[in-house]
């Protein structure tokens, strides 16, 4: 199951009497458009948001979903919290809980409602969330959608899920207030530049992705749910595939640039591989330098991972190494082979790195990939140089299948960089070079030593993944038992 958390929710409220439940239920929603409820909808819409009953009939599968703990009270007396008009017409326990089905998916999602005391948290709908997150992580796949203010402690809820995503300009996190922080820091800072969308997607690195608006929001999410398992027991999702797995993409043979130097774009590879150039991306505007996402290769869900040399060259830096980490691990908890290709110069220098914990952060990138039991297929298209080849689910970290197209360099810095170290001072360095490069800007030597099974064609690249998923979806592979591992946060 999925457990889905949708913040910020706008709803319907209903009132409870001595009558059947379904009499009830339609008390309730009279009750409270009376009580000023169609005014509060009708406010909503003009922001351009729908309301919850609208969000979550457009999210799940018509008539799907079983609400639970429906009469739950609040049982707050302070400030005539008491009163029937703030018990029954409002009722303040802001939480939907629902058992729905979302393309025949089953998963729990609840929401909180701003119209109703500004979604605040109160004992009782507090112990109705508390059945998730923690104890759930690594479990179930957790998904937060923040369609609203979110602040304070109500942040760190979906801060612990899986994916947080966003919509843009209404949905804001963050911990204090621009009103708080103006009296204590004296920032002027409004709440878009504190915790909207473009701060958390592109800055922070909270959130995962940004939508449009809600319709957007909602519509990708019954997409993204498509990529997932159910829960850890259950291996990567397999649907229909009308895309030959033997598909040659002869595009793949001219676009690494002759010049070592020169970049090229990465999503190009990936969707020329990937059935129906499908690929969902995470964090499409955070530590750009690697690319992170869900795609499917002959119908079965994989996790793609790719440094891109359109940004930094594709170094690897703290952001970089941190996004890919927490991507990798995810994809393990969950059964999905991680397919990753390898451009990598090496980790990102200068004083800023290293006074970041770059050592550190860089750490948890191989850490991640050297824990992983999935399957892990891993293409060099052309620079692997260094600590940060290693880092790049390498050989060495366990890599199930590692091919090297003929453009690829593995070596343990570029030619020029080696040169100046081995002949310093010496007048023959482009003589060296030259030797350099034709010795070790090459697949070969990696190739003698078996750090890569194959040099192949590019061509070939999508035949030869689709067949080692199938040999690989039989991969039995068990750590050593431990409570948990201590990787370096």
């Amino acid at each position: 199951m999925i457990i889905l958390t949708i913040l910020h929710r706008d709803s319907r409220w209903y009132s409870a009497g001595h009558l059947s439940v379904k009499e009830r239920i339609e008390a309730k929603r009279r009750a409270a458009l009376a009580g000023g409820g169609q005014a509060r909808i009708d406010a909503q819409h003009k922001r351009g948001k729908l309301t919850a009953r609208e969000r979550i009939d457009l999210l799940l599968d018509t008539d799907s979903f079983v609400e639970t703990d429906m009469f739950v009270e609040h049982r707050c007396s302070d400030f005539g919290m008491e009163q029937d008009k703030n018990k029954v017409t409002h009722l303040p326990e802001v939480i939907f809980y629902f058992f729905n089905i979302i393309f025949c998916l089953c998963l729990f999602c609840f929401s909180q409602d701003f119209t109703v005391f500004g979604g605040s948290l109160s004992g009782a709908h507090a112990q109705k969330i508390c059945k998730r997150n923690v104890m759930a992580s690594g479990v179930i796949p957790q998904i937060s959608l923040i369609m609203g203010p979110c602040a304070g402690g109500a942040v760190y809820s979906p801060a612990l899920t899986d994916f947080t995503f966003m919509v843009k300009d209404t949905s804001y996190l963050f911990i204090t207030g621009p009103d708080v922080v103006k009296s204590v820091t004296n920032e002027d800072v409004t709440q878009e530049e504190l915790g909207g969308a473009k701060t958390h997607t592109s800055v922070s690195g909270v959130a995962h992705h940004a939508f449009e608006n809600d319709v957007d929001a909602l519509l990708n999410l019954r997409e993204f749910f498509t990529f997932l398992p159910l829960s850890n027991q259950d291996p990567a999702p397999i649907r229909e595939c009308h895309d030959p797995s033997d598909r040659l993409v002869r595009s793949l043979e001219t676009i690494v640039p002759l010049e070592s130097t020169k970049a090229y774009d990465m999503l190009e590879i990936i969707k020329a591989i990937v059935d129906e150039k499908d690929f969902f991306e995470i964090m499409p505007n955070y530590a750009k330098n690697i690319v992170v996402g869900f795609a499917r290769m002959n119908g079965r869900t994989v996790g793609i991972v790719g440094n891109q040399p359109k940004v930094a060259s594709g170094c690897l830096d703290i952001n970089s190494s941190v996004k890919g980490a927490r991507f990798v691990r995810f994809c393990d908890a969950f059964n999905i082979p991680i397919i990753t290709f390898v451009d990598v110069p090496g980790f990102l220098p200068g004083t800023a790195q290293e006074y970041g914990g770059i050592i550190r952060h860089g750490a948890k990138l191989l850490f991640a990939f050297a824990e992983a039991t999935v399957p892990k297929i891993t293409i060099i298209t052309r620079k692997a140089y260094g600590g940060a080849y290693d880092v790049m689910s390498s050989k060495h970290l366990r890599g199930d299948v590692n091919y090297a197209w003929p453009t690829a360099e593995v070596a343990v810095m570029g030619a020029k960089g080696a040169v100046q170290i081995i002949f310093r001072g010496k007048d023959n360095q482009a003589e060296a070079e030259a030797e350099y490069v034709e010795k070790f800007a090459n697949p070969f030597p990696a190739a003698v030593r078996g750090f890569v099974d194959d040099i192949i064609e590019p061509s070939t690249t999508r035949k030869l993944i689709c067949s080692n998923l199938e040999v690989l979806a039989r991969k039995k592979q068990v750590n050593p038992w431990k409570k948990h591992a201590n990787i370096p946060l």
